[in-house]
């Protein structure tokens, strides 16, 4: 165990984000925040630090649990992070595929101008 990681490279490691670049944009941008503060991708992680993750349309919060500096599988990962995000953060994510999602029968095409207008209008509900 490493006892100095950067936070780009943890988040990237417990994969809370794809790659390291996306996690360095997104503390960048003030998405990735230790108490309400933003910071730097160059912040060093510690051991039971509570972080917030703007990750799409919710906002994750998760508690640093081990240190580890490469990217290991899944398996692995969720031995060194603890999610702690409410219940209704993933909930909130259920509801707007929900509401979002639309099917069309296999060979009806696209939808005419009408029906198009008409889909936007249910969506904007």
């Amino acid at each position: 165990m490493e006892s100095n990681i950067r936070i780009d490279k943890w988040l990237c490691a417990v994969r809370v984000f794809k790659t390291r670049n996306q996690a360095t944009e997104a503390c960048r941008a003030g998405k990735v925040k230790i108490e309400g503060q933003n910071i730097k991708p160059s912040h060093e992680v510690r051991i039971d630090e509570i972080i917030t993750v703007q990750s799409g349309k919710i906002t994750k919060t998760l508690k640093v649990i081990g240190l580890i500096k490469n990217r290991v599988s899944a398996k692995l990962a969720v031995n060194n992070v603890e999610d702690m995000t409410p219940e209704e953060e993933y909930q909130k994510l259920k509801i707007m595929k929900e509401t979002n999602y639309e099917y069309r029968d296999k060979g009806f095409g696209r939808p005419t101008k009408k029906q198009r207008r008409l889909i936007d209008k249910l969506k904007k509900q």
